[in-house]
């Protein structure tokens, strides 16, 4: 029974608290515990996210100095300097490029990873560059598209291929030597008297040192007497290091010059045969009638070599560091979008199949419905991280290609501490950066609750 103090007694005179009291302590230890451990984390949660998030707030309504109030003249200021527009424009580049390559690919790899017997390997390889740091992967792609092709593996492949399917010899900077019967005309060198079938016509240049020679020439020959519907004769570096030999004849350890082209024109301008020369700088045009006609080196023997493409110029600089990021993330999507594999009901694929649906249509009208949510959620992942990119765009562009390649996070960075020294203008690009991010780092957690609800 009750006393009138509140004290519930039972039988034997003993009393005990009232229950009702006991809960409300077990409720208050409860949560007194779960306080306990929670301030850890929501101490760090204030102290990394909450007050830099406050502080940026507040300090991109002051100037550089921080002293005076400016109200939005930042964000005013921001909107109409040009580099911010860049910047925008790019991020917009790799938000509309970027997330949706990936998880193509991703979902690519991960259908071929069950249908190969290397599969182990195959995920390995593509998985590899996440094991790879930004800083570290942007290093390997800046030197592997380097212009200078004996830096850069996709110049030096560019130029073999180049070089391999009728490139020849570049060599800049030769011309002939005077009074050997040449002319120089708009950069190539034509024979000064008209030749006709049967004839000789050598060629004596200088101006090249004998090492900037390719390493196959050889000792320059005199050519043979060509046939009667045919005109050779010898192209080689009139000249032997000490000043040693005769001027505009071969011979004294004089070399040969390899791969230069020489043509056959009629008095009208019209090439009519061509050849190379060897590596003893001897050639021959074949084929040839009567004529008269004019033999001519063209200016593009003598042109700089073709050494490849600017890949880290502001033309294609983007295109590079995205390139980059592809090839690290996709790994990502394809061990996300595999597990969703995993755990679907193949049963469905082998009832479409025994109705007679080919493979693309087991894919398309029952694989991907039912991979959605995994592709939501890897797509809007790749959304966020490329909106925040910073890594491989500071370290892949040489410095006079950054501002070409520039996206809000490094124009943040630079305007706040890479020589701008304006953090309130900085700050006011950090707020920009985290309103585009935010509403879809909110649908993601939604999308995330939603899985665990189901």
């Amino acid at each position: 029974m009750m006393t009138s103090a509140g004290v519930e007694t039972v039988a034997g005179g003993v009393a005990r608290p009232p229950q009702r009291s006991h809960s409300a302590a077990a409720k208050r230890r409860r949560m007194w515990a779960a306080a306990a451990f929670l301030a850890p984390a929501l101490v760090l949660l204030g102290v990394l996210v909450a007050y830099p998030v406050i502080y940026s707030l507040w300090r991109s309504l002051y100037d550089a100095a921080g002293t005076n109030f400016l109200g939005l003249g930042n964000y005013a200021t921001m909107f109409t300097d040009p580099a911010t527009f860049t910047a925008i424009r790019n991020n917009v580049i790799w938000v509309a490029v970027v997330p949706v390559t990936v998880t193509i690919l991703g979902l690519i790899f991960a259908v071929l990873m069950e249908r190969i017997k290397w599969s182990i390997a195959f995920k390995l390889i593509v998985f590899m560059p996440m094991a790879i740091s930004m800083v570290a992967a942007g290093v390997i792609f800046r030197t592997a598209f380097q212009e200078n092709p004996q830096l850069g593996a996709a110049n030096a492949t560019l130029v073999g291929i180049h070089d391999a399917f009728g490139g020849g010899a570049a060599y800049p900077n030769a011309r002939p030597r005077e009074d050997t019967g040449t002319t120089v005309k708009g950069g190539a060198v034509f024979s000064d008297e008209a030749l006709s079938a049967g004839s000789v016509q050598d060629f004596a240049l200088i101006g090249i040192a004998p090492d900037a020679l390719p390493t196959s020439a050889t000792a320059a020959v005199t050519a043979p007497t060509p046939a009667d519907d045919a005109i050779g004769g010898t192209v080689w570096l009139d000249f032997v290091k000490g000043g040693l030999g005769t001027p505009g004849q071969v011979g004294d350890g004089k070399k040969g010059m390899p791969g230069i082209e020489v043509v056959a024109q009629d008095v009208s301008g019209k090439v009519i045969g061509s050849a190379r020369t060897a590596n003893d700088g001897t050639y021959l045009i074949t084929g040839l009638s009567t004529g008269p006609y004019s033999m001519v080196l063209p200016a593009s023997n003598f042109s700089a070599p073709y050494q490849g493409i600017s890949w880290l110029g502001p033309t294609l600089v983007t295109a590079v560091v995205i390139l980059s990021y592809i090839w690290i993330w996709a790994g990502f999507a394809m061990v996300m979008i595999a597990s969703g594999l995993s755990a679907m009901d193949r049963s469905l694929q082998d009832a479409a199949r025994m109705d007679g649906a080919n493979e693309w249509q087991v894919f398309r009208r029952i694989t991907a419905p039912l991979l959605s949510p995994v592709l939501i959620v890897v797509f809007i992942t790749l959304i966020v991280n490329v909106l925040k990119i910073f890594d491989l765009v500071y370290v892949i562009p040489p410095p006079s290609s950054l501002p070409a390649a520039t996206v809000i996070a490094v124009q943040m960075w630079t305007v706040s501490f890479g020589g701008g020294n304006n953090q309130g203008l900085g700050s006011a690009l950090s707020v920009l950066l985290l309103v585009l991010v935010l509403p879809f780092m909110i649908i993601n957690v939604r999308r995330f609750r939603m899985d665990r609800e189901r």
